[in-house]
């Protein structure tokens, strides 16, 4: 495999790596609402500061459980 082969091969690794990470964003723009009623997002650790004019939300919590999630989904399949 020439030096042009393996370029467009890792295009193609890329191209496909962001499309799934779009389609999952979208996914869970799409379910937001009924993962919030399941306790998503007001985890302990999520920072939330309301003022009159002014919502500060941080999900780290929330973000914290979702890494170990897909990192262990992630550990799966490349198993």
């Amino acid at each position: 495999m020439n030096e042009k082969e393996a370029a467009e091969i890792e295009r193609n690794q890329m191209s496909r790596t962001l499309i799934v990470v779009g389609l999952v964003i979208v996914a869970t723009g799409l379910l937001w609402p009924w993962l919030s009623r399941i306790g998503l997002g007001r985890l302990p650790g999520d920072i939330v500061i309301e003022r009159e004019n002014f919502t500060f939300y941080a999900p780290i919590g929330t973000g914290i459980l979702i890494s170990i999630v897909l990192s262990f989904v992630l550990w799966l399949l490349n198993r």
